[in-house]
């Protein structure tokens, strides 16, 4: 299995165009919206699907960014 499923702060820093410590910021806002849907998430990294859903992009689901 080489598709990658999540983004770390560096990777979502780079998409966005962004600070670091910003990233982390976005990435604790969508982990906590997804988990008062119900859904289980990680710390530091974000569901790269989900991620891509909330900003209008299209970086693909194989692969680094």
């Amino acid at each position: 299995m080489n598709e990658k499923n999540f983004l770390n702060a560096d990777e979502v820093a780079a998409i966005l165009g962004v600070s670091k410590p910003c990233a982390y910021k976005q990435i604790k806002l969508i982990n906590d919206e997804m988990n008062k849907k119900g859904y289980h998430t990680v710390a530091g990294k974000v569901n790269r699907k989900y991620f891509c859903e909330k900003f209008y992009i299209d970086i693909g689901l194989g692969g680094a960014a």
